[in-house]
């Protein structure tokens, strides 16, 4: 049950990184802003019924830690990506590419 608890809160800090990445670029208490912070929530319920790791009170410190830390790194990879160039978009995944596509 531990070692599901801690793959499941790896899956969601990971999973969120992309949403505090998008989060960072949008207007605050935006519609896009609050998609950001809702979207990643059925997800991470899916996740706890297919694991079994059900939702004992103990599970919501993990995942709820794991929500907000992964919110919170995506959104400082945002900012530190920001300073270093002054056009980017909303998707970290298509800022990277095009780092890498401007490198080689």
């Amino acid at each position: 049950m531990l070692v599901k608890l801690i793959l499941i809160t790896i899956l969601v800090f990971v999973f969120n990184i992309p949403f505090g990445y998008w989060r960072a670029n949008v207007k605050k208490f935006s519609t896009q802003w609050a998609l950001a912070i809702h979207i990643p929530v059925p997800f991470i319920i899916m996740a706890r019924i297919f694991s079994k790791i059900g939702f004992a009170w103990y599970t919501y410190v993990f995942l709820v830690g794991a929500f907000f830390g992964g919110q919170r790194f995506g959104a400082y990879l945002y900012n530190k990506r920001k300073l270093k160039n002054k056009t980017m978009s909303s998707n970290i995944f298509r800022d990277l590419l095009d780092k890498e596509m401007i490198t080689h």
